[in-house]
């Protein structure tokens, strides 16, 4: 199927010199002179690199057909991770080095989705927010104003910052996007 650079809109996902990138934000542009330019941002699902490109408003593309499969994550192995597809149980293996910083929001059991190209994994998509168990923190610090924060390292390895009344032990409820806290779960 055949998509014009016209036709664009977030999220979409599109095969551009072989490769299959998905757009993460896009403007149309019609200068004094000449054809509307379509300026997009957009990031290669293979490399994971992003590049600022413009494209001709009237130029067509390919669409990337991207598989999605919902997966349960099992364990974590030898720098590889797990997963099973929920319908058929068959056993995905993803590098950590593929999966970056979002290592630190996987955590037994945790559903996500496997963005699949050609039966190459590309990418795992999380949920919006995570439970996560805080692994160390500093004591309470009694009569300290409520807006303070701390630092805190989840069971993940996650650092980040909670309010004083957090305490070791407790789990927290955590947003995937930004690695913030976002409420006692």
């Amino acid at each position: 199927m055949a998509i014009e650079a016209g036709d664009f809109k977030t999220g979409l996902t599109l095969i551009v010199d072989g490769d299959p990138w998905v757009v993460l934000d896009f403007m149309h542009v019609k200068p004094g002179k000449g054809a509307a330019i379509l300026q997009t941002k957009m990031k290669n699902l293979k490399t994971g690199s992003t590049q600022e490109r413009n494209f001709n408003a009237s130029t067509k593309f390919e669409a990337a057909n991207i598989e999605r499969i919902t997966a349960t994550f099992s364990y974590s192995a030898d720098g590889t991770y797990y997963f099973m597809d929920v319908e058929t149980y068959e056993t995905y293996e993803v590098a950590e080095k593929q999966i970056e910083d979002k290592k630190y929001y996987i955590t037994d059991g945790l559903e996500v989705v496997l963005m699949m190209f050609e039966g190459n994994i590309l990418d795992i998509g999380l949920p919006a927010s995570v439970q996560l168990t805080i692994a160390e923190t500093t004591p309470v610090i009694k009569g300290a104003p409520s807006t303070q924060t701390k630092v805190a390292v989840t069971e993940t390895g996650l650092t980040l910052r909670v309010p004083q009344f957090i305490d070791q032990g407790e789990t927290i409820s955590v947003t995937t996007s930004d690695g913030k806290y976002a409420g006692r779960a």
